[in-house]
């Protein structure tokens, strides 16, 4: 077949196929030039899943009778003008494919007004060239009907009725998760389905509550914050309320949606070291930044884009969101002044959510803190921490910090120890509840990681060397990890085909059990062997460590001892959750007791 030139119509579909997939791409589109077009108000309306129709009326600045026949050409738009444009597009389109290939597709409809005309005018350019008068206010309505009609082979891969629908409602949500100063109304089949009105900026989390629950948002952490010219706000779902899917999660860059592989590693290395496996953090992020530092021309539903400086934007995403969960809790300036009386519960990002009143805490973002001395004697101390103390990163431990007399602290007093597993302490607006062990797996896991980032892991020779019997492949496992186990503060060597000999350990664990602590780090190195960065396994076998440093469930802690155990929780970045995902405390505050016990009814 010789060489020749495709049909117009034969390039739109071509051009249609990489941009209309399902109803919920046309939608996309449509909504997209509504908001570049300053609208208000939007209304969808609905039909067949949007294979009847897809109808969608705003208030924007509306078309001329002059615009509407130039706006069904394919490349031509009012967003760019020149290939300098390309370099800072603010705009959500700005190819102009988007309503050349609907045409070409389905029944397109165009009726629209600008401010300057008396009436408006109308266009189907399945059927004229020419717009004719019609009744309309300014903005823009425009209706596409039976999509697919002209490509039956297309229809044969769409979903059900209800499942087309979903997308559809998913895009909505995700489109007015952005721009929450818009109004939003969505109907299907003529019920409604969505009626969201404009909102002020201060009032956004309404919006957000709506549209994702307002479990989220009492689960989750407000952020703002600046750097290098970017700017990152939203909401940070905190760690204990992560899900089985990834089904909560919204990013937004210059307010259009992404779906970034870079974006998306940053936040999952943020939240790395605070989530169990397979779960999955929620959140809703804006990043701003200069159009020219971000190429949005990358593929045509625009959905990814590619940074000018990834590493910077990596970086900052990465440092900010993990600094704001280690600084979200009980950690020190996560929360107000407590010495007029407000306890921990006072600046709590978390409702009374879950059974009789216990919620997770939440909190503000604070500046970094400082890792302090323990408050205790060095004997008691080593009662619960063994040598901990001696690793403390600045002060003595054997000069006590005398306690705050500035009110009630961030995490009460302690009050008692229940069954050798809790610890029960009075804040000033009800109870706290204490996990003793994972609660001081964390203090361990990040006293580990602070001394390795700030000198190296300090080693404790151990008199005896411990011999471990293993299988051949272990002792050849250890033989090429050399490197990594001695930056973890692991000194073991090969004594025979199948034995080690453990020389030495980190100073914080100098009396945890050397075999249990050996294998359980050969089987972390197994798991994460090749799969991970260096990095990433270390942090992964300062957990697996930090879990034997740490207090036994059933070890009775002295009163001074429970107290130290809150004070130094209040010292350690991400104390809200152990190293596995799991929540170290829960608050129980006056009004939920009350409830318990019917006061006041």
């Amino acid at each position: 077949m010789p060489i020749q030139r495709l049909a117009p119509e034969l390039v739109n579909q071509i051009a249609a196929g990489e941009i209309i997939e399902r109803p919920a791409s046309v939608l996309k589109e449509l909504l997209e030039n509504a908001l570049d077009a300053g609208a208000g108000t939007i209304q969808i309306d609905v039909e067949a899943g949007g294979l009847r129709l897809i109808r969608v009326r705003d208030d924007g600045r509306g078309m001329s009778a002059a615009d509407l026949p130039l706006a069904v050409e394919s490349h031509a738009t009012s967003k760019i003008e020149a290939l300098d444009d390309l370099e800072h597009i603010a705009t959500l389109g700005f190819r102009g494919e988007a309503l050349p290939s609907i045409a070409s597709v389905a029944d397109l409809q165009i009726t629209s007004r600008s401010a300057r005309d008396d009436h408006g005018y109308h266009l189907a350019p399945g059927q004229s060239a020419t717009p004719s008068p019609a009744p309309h206010p300014p903005g823009t309505t425009i209706e596409v009907r039976d999509l697919f009609h002209a490509v039956p082979a297309r229809r044969k891969f769409l979903r059900t009725e209800r499942t087309e629908l979903r997308h559809i409602q998913e895009l909505v949500r995700r489109v007015a998760l952005g721009r929450p100063e818009v109004a939003f109304r969505l109907t299907h089949n003529q019920r409604e389905l969505l009626n969201l009105p404009a909102l002020a900026s201060q009032a956004a989390d309404r919006r957000v509550g709506d549209l994702m629950g307002a479990g989220f948002v009492a689960s989750s952490l407000r952020i703002d914050t600046e750097a290098a010219g970017l700017r990152l706000q939203g909401w940070l779902g905190l760690p204990t309320a992560s899900r089985g899917q990834p089904d909560l999660q919204y990013v937004y860059l210059n307010g259009r949606m992404i779906r970034d592989r870079l974006v998306m590693q940053a936040l999952r290395r943020a939240y790395s070291d605070v989530l169990f496996k397979d779960r999955f953090p929620a959140y809703l992020l804006h990043l701003q930044m200069d159009p020219a530092r971000v190429d949005v021309n990358v593929h045509p539903t625009k959905h990814e884009v590619r940074f000018r400086d990834s590493r910077l934007i990596f970086d900052f995403l990465h440092r900010q969101i993990e600094r704001a969960l280690a600084h979200g809790g009980a950690s020190p300036e996560s929360g107000a002044d407590t010495a007029d009386g407000a306890g921990p519960e006072a600046n709590s990002g978390v409702g009374s959510g879950t059974g009789a009143g216990l919620s997770p805490r939440g909190a503000s973002t604070g500046a970094a803190p400082q890792t302090a001395a323990l408050s205790l004697p060095m004997a008691e101390a080593r009662a619960v921490y063994g040598d901990l103390a001696s690793g403390s990163a600045e002060g003595s431990a054997e000069q006590p910090v005398e306690p705050s007399t500035e009110g009630v602290p961030r995490l009460g007093h302690a009050v008692a120890q229940i069954h050798g597993v809790y610890v029960l302490a009075e804040s000033a607006n009800g109870l706290i509840l204490v996990d003793m062990h994972a609660a001081h797996e964390r203090i361990v896991y990040e006293r580990l990681k602070r001394q390795y980032r700030d000198q190296g892991v300090a080693r404790q020779p151990l008199l005896v060397p411990v011999a471990v019997a293993v299988t051949p492949a272990e002792a050849d496992l250890v033989e090429d990890s050399q490197a990594l186990l001695e930056s973890v503060g692991l000194e073991v060597d090969r004594a025979g085909p199948e034995q080690l000999r453990l020389r030495g350990v980190p100073a914080l664990l100098a009396r945890a059990d050397g075999e249990a602590l050996l294998r359980d780090v050969l089987a972390d190195l197994r798991v994460n062997r090749g799969a991970v960065a260096i990095e990433e396994r270390q942090q992964h076998l300062f957990g697996t460590m930090g879990c034997h440093g740490s207090v036994r469930a059933n070890r009775r802690l002295t009163p001074a001892e429970q107290e130290n155990l809150l004070r130094d929780m209040e010292k350690t970045p991400n104390i809200d959750q152990c190293n596995h995902g799991r929540p170290t405390w829960v608050s129980l505050q006056m009004a939920d007791l009350d409830r318990l016990f019917l006061r006041g009814r």
